[in-house]
């Protein structure tokens, strides 16, 4: 049997950028992401812990180091500037690597950047 579990997330971040007439997606710092081990184009689900939304996209790499988090597409009528979302990914794991799985979890501050919890 396969379960989906969680593999990583990205908790609290900041969403800095609406585009709505963009290819619908989430474009995350390219930092974030590899510190998250979420690839370009990967499935996620976003919670906006402001307005109680969730929704499904997939990820675009921004420019490393800018704290991007930027909601495209339809996507962008689900939030504010400045709202606080958690980016979560999945996977499917067997039996025995579900129960040995160890998820990612990137804190960041208010500047999008990972700090150590």
């Amino acid at each position: 049997m396969q379960r989906i579990m969680k593999k990583s997330k990205i908790h609290t971040a900041t969403i800095t950028g609406l585009e709505l007439y963009y290819e619908g997606s989430i474009t995350i710092d390219r930092d974030l992401l590899d510190r998250a081990d979420m690839l370009p184009g990967e499935q996620v689900q976003v919670v906006n812990l402001n307005n109680g939304e969730r929704l499904i996209t997939y990820t675009i790499s921004g420019e490393r180091g800018t704290g991007l988090i930027e909601l495209n597409g339809p996507a962008a009528r689900r939030a504010a500037i400045g709202d606080k979302v958690i980016i979560i990914s999945y996977g499917n794991y067997d039996e025995a690597e579900a129960k040995i799985l160890e998820p990612i979890v990137v804190f960041v501050d208010e500047n999008n950047r990972a700090v150590r919890k």
